[in-house]
């Protein structure tokens, strides 16, 4: 997997942990104030974002979150400004990541060769050339404004791919295996004897589930690390429709019944969470290092100005999906 879904899964992952609506990257303070450019909204170590910028990925969040079952969330008064919120924080977040991954990249001397750019600027024609007059004048873009956007996001690709590209894509299906069990829970010793009495009785594990487990669930899927290790340990090794012992871990008991040890669909999803893991983990071992170095200001009086244009005519949102068909293999 490559592009637009694997980065999707580093921003969803890292960028969250940068916070700079929390007013942190890495180690260093933001400093929320008007220091920067009028038509800036942040700057990290002199690269900085514009207004334009992120006005594109404002307005392509707006639209890819706010419609959802055919109905435009943004028509409809839900009392607060969650979805707004989300919107900008989602546009935040990711603006700040592309432009330190800019950063570490031409740190590392990294650059797009002739080919890449060439993908960069067919998808920048591509888009603008979708947008209608109303959205033109809204975000007030030229081609060549698409053309530096896109040229920055594959820049953030490439570094990313060219850290993760050594990372074992191998995963067992042992390691990634997800079984689906029925749990009880006790805290209580002399609870944990009486369900351990009714199940040696016979007793069906669901009835006596119901009637004594003190977990949220009682039927679910799991797979390793989801279970206390104690737990693990013997769930793992059981076969479909065995029911444990009792199991002791440090809070309380479990009794686990097997209902199938190897889900085959789930397994395989799993996988790719699993290689997912190990990139992101591969990355931060660079990343994380440079990003605690960086100077950041965020023109807190400009972002708090940009507010998504709901206004009609005003519904692109294939910035991303445009840049995937050209762009996903740099």
């Amino acid at each position: 997997m490559r592009g637009r879904k694997r980065l999707a899964a580093f921003f969803s992952a890292v960028c969250l942990a940068l916070g700079l609506s929390g007013c942190r990257i890495g180690n260093t303070d933001v400093a929320v104030n008007g220091g920067v450019g009028s038509r800036q909204v942040f700057q990290i170590d002199g690269s900085a974002c514009g207004v334009k910028e992120a006005r594109v990925y404002l307005t392509n969040y707006q639209n890819i979150y706010g419609t959802a079952y055919t109905i435009n969330l943004w028509e409809h008064d839900f009392g607060d400004d969650s979805l707004e919120e989300y919107v900008k924080a989602m546009t935040l977040e990711e603006l700040v990541c592309v432009y330190c991954m800019d950063l570490l990249a031409k740190s590392r001397e990294m650059s797009l060769t002739e080919e890449e750019a060439g993908s960069v600027a067919a998808a920048a024609a591509e888009y603008y050339a979708s947008l209608t007059r109303e959205e033109i004048d809204s975000m007030g873009v030229s081609e060549a404004d698409i053309n530096e956007y896109y040229t920055r996001y594959a820049l953030a690709q490439k570094l990313y791919h060219s850290l993760t590209n050594e990372v074992n894509g191998e995963v067992s299906d042992d390691e990634a295996r997800v079984m689906e069990i029925m749990q009880i829970f006790v805290s209580d010793g002399t609870r944990a004897a009486e369900v351990e009495k009714k199940l040696n009785d016979g007793d069906d594990f669901a009835t006596v589930a119901g009637n004594y487990n003190e977990l949220s669930s009682i039927h679910v899927t799991v797979s390793r690390d989801d279970l206390p290790d104690e737990v693990e340990e013997i769930a793992f090794a059981m076969d479909d429709n065995q029911v444990s012992g009792r199991i002791e871990v440090d809070n309380g008991y479990y009794f686990i019944r097997c209902i199938n040890k190897y889900d085959r669909e789930l397994t395989e999803e799993n996988k790719a969470t699993i290689v997912e893991k190990r990139e992101k983990e591969a990355f931060d071992d660079v990343y994380n290092g440079f990003v605690s170095s960086l100077d950041t200001t965020l023109n807190e009086e400009v972002w708090e100005q940009l507010v998504p244009d709901t206004g009609e005519g005003i519904t692109t949102d294939s910035f991303f999906t445009v840049f995937e068909k050209y762009c996903s293999d740099i």
